[in-house]
């Protein structure tokens, strides 16, 4: 195989690969990044750190590798944007973690968050009282949200994972 084909080949795998692998390892593993700052970040960096390095690349490889990373990126984007489905595959969504002052255990365990955890955030937030807390949402970057009072329609929690349908 020419290594020009060979770096789209390879390339396009382990992009797809690597995406796979850190939205199955969740959104704590990202902290502050999404998942797609992180692989343009890290794969632009290798790349690049190769290029430099690597005797055996050639200079058409990596200009081909970091064109396919853009690319990628954009083509991934730009679909994101325009299909649900794929919105859905590549993009987390925000979880609720709290629910008027109750830890929602079962997404917690899901998430791999513990109570400690929500609590220093609520103390972050200058709330003494968990009981006072309307609300504690795990962001897609992987921070957390902390809403002390109910809103009379609760519209900043639409489309967070598990709030409950009867908020009544």
């Amino acid at each position: 195989m020419h290594p020009v084909a060979h770096t789209v080949v390879v390339g396009v795998i382990s992009y797809l690969v690597l995406i796979a692998i850190i939205r199955l390892s969740g959104k704590r593993t990202l902290s502050k990044w999404n998942a797609f700052d992180f692989v343009v970040t890290i794969a632009l960096g290798s790349t690049l750190s190769t290029a430099l390095v690597s005797t055996q690349v050639s200079l058409a490889q990596s200009i081909t590798a970091f064109l396919l990373i853009v690319v990628l990126q954009f083509a991934i984007t730009f679909t994101s944007v325009r299909s649900r489905a794929i919105k859905n595959l590549v993009k987390s969504q925000p979880t609720l973690l709290l629910f008027r002052g109750r830890f929602q255990q079962a997404t917690m365990t899901r998430e791999r968050v513990v109570e400690a955890e929500v609590c220093a955030a609520i103390r972050e937030s200058g709330i003494a009282d968990v009981e006072c807390v309307h609300a504690v949402v795990l962001e897609t970057d992987g921070t957390f949200s902390v809403i002390p009072d109910a809103g009379r329609s609760d519209s900043a929690l639409q489309g967070v994972v598990g709030l409950p349908s009867s908020r009544g």
